[in-house]
């Protein structure tokens, strides 16, 4: 995830909740689910993946933005995985319309999904937050759950992987549904760090392989990474990408594969320089935070870096012109990539623990409050987006 990376499963289901360990030296998925082989190049007969037509648009496409989809509809969607971030692409994908089967490797795994989906949907539309135009009831009627891949699998045109974040883990999976899959699917990773080389290394459908990185929450946050592998098709960035803004997600082209895609990149360059600001006595962790939240977090929830640099002077090039030099003196300031060492570590943690301490219950509360703060800034955009 862009701001919060999923820790590794060790033996663990696809959505991360405790199970046995499975026999030494094989995967829980490929110790479940043997697939037969299928090659890149074979059909599906009877039940080859149709397209289908969502029901209704979302919140809208922004302005600019063009609405209409690739050239094929992509069909069913699977999401693989039922933790957070699967449960959330369900949530994307019906509020746009699409079927969709949410898959994990007990039935008990799904079963208990779609009831935290079903509470969750209730909540929104009590709020009058729920996303696109259908009712809970009709959004619900479109996700259904499955404990079998092979009939997972059958009619997806687009594949989303929300398992944790361990690449030998995610690349079995990978190898597996190269196996089933026809060349008409998309294959699709939520990944927030593994490469897509790694990720997709040596399958034979590796022209319908991407990464597709949400923002957590999800539902609430709209950005989409799309970065694609070397030999991904031009075609499968483009339909991947008319998906997202269907489903009234915003995705961004990652034109090549670099370590941390954008955002994380971003973050981690802000989360360095506070780091340094904080450990070496030039501001307090709670007023560091202000500089953000107070700030630069008011601006950029609008518009971003460069543009405020246009903004802020005559054009950018003339901000250039005028700040080039002070922007260089000062970056010549920054040091190096801080250690993280234990002792700020723990001065950053008394910080944040006076206004929220790092119990389950308070952690709690202070998310469900993030997210409906994020849920009313996604609200004004849109107003102010329209006008």
């Amino acid at each position: 995830m862009g701001t919060e990376q999923r820790p590794a499963p060790g033996p663990r289901g696809l959505s991360g909740s405790a199970r046995p360990p499975p026999a030494q030296g094989t995967s829980q998925w490929a110790r479940r689910t043997p697939l037969p082989a299928r090659g890149p190049g074979a059909t599906r007969g009877a039940r080859e993946p149709v397209g289908l037509s969502p029901l209704h648009w979302r919140w809208g496409p922004g302005p600019g933005r063009c609405a209409a989809m690739a050239s094929s509809e992509p069909g069913d969607v699977l999401i693989l995985g039922s933790g957070l971030i699967g449960r959330s692409w369900a949530m994307l994908f019906a509020s746009g319309g699409f079927k969709v089967k949410l898959y994990d490797i007990e039935q008990q795994q799904v079963t208990n999904a779609l009831e935290t989906i079903r509470k969750e949907m209730k909540i929104l539309e009590q709020s009058g937050s729920l996303r696109g135009s259908l009712s809970s009831e009709e959004q619900l009627s479109l996700i259904s759950g499955c404990s079998n891949i092979q009939a997972a699998v059958e009619g997806a045109g687009h594949i989303q992987e929300c398992v944790p974040e361990n690449l030998e883990l995610k690349k079995k999976i990978f190898a597996q549904l190269d196996q089933i899959v026809d060349d008409k699917v998309v294959l699709s990773s939520s990944t927030s760090c593994l490469l897509p080389s790694k990720l997709f290394a040596g399958l034979a459908h590796v022209k319908q392989c991407l990464v597709v990185h949400p923002v957590n929450p999800p539902y609430y946050v709209p950005l989409v990474e799309l970065v694609p592998h070397p030999e991904t098709a031009p075609a499968t960035m483009d339909r991947t990408y008319a998906l997202m803004q269907k489903i009234g997600q915003s995705p961004v082209r990652i034109m090549k594969e670099i370590e941390g895609f954008a955002l994380n990149r971003l973050q981690y360059a802000i989360i360095g320089e506070a780091w340094r600001l904080v450990e070496e006595g030039i501001v307090s962790p709670s007023d560091l935070d202000l500089v953000m939240s107070d700030g630069l977090g008011m601006r950029y929830a609008f518009i971003g870096p460069l543009e405020t640099m246009h903004l802020n002077a005559e054009g950018m090039l003339n901000y250039c012109d005028r700040y080039r030099e002070g922007m260089k003196r000062v970056l010549k300031t920054f040091g190096p990539i801080p250690d993280f060492s234990r002792a700020t570590t723990e001065k950053v943690n008394q910080a944040m623990c006076v206004n929220v301490p790092d119990d389950p219950e308070h952690l709690g509360a202070r998310r469900q409050w993030r997210d409906e703060c994020l849920l009313r800034l996604a609200k004004l955009k849109r107003q102010m987006q329209s006008q």
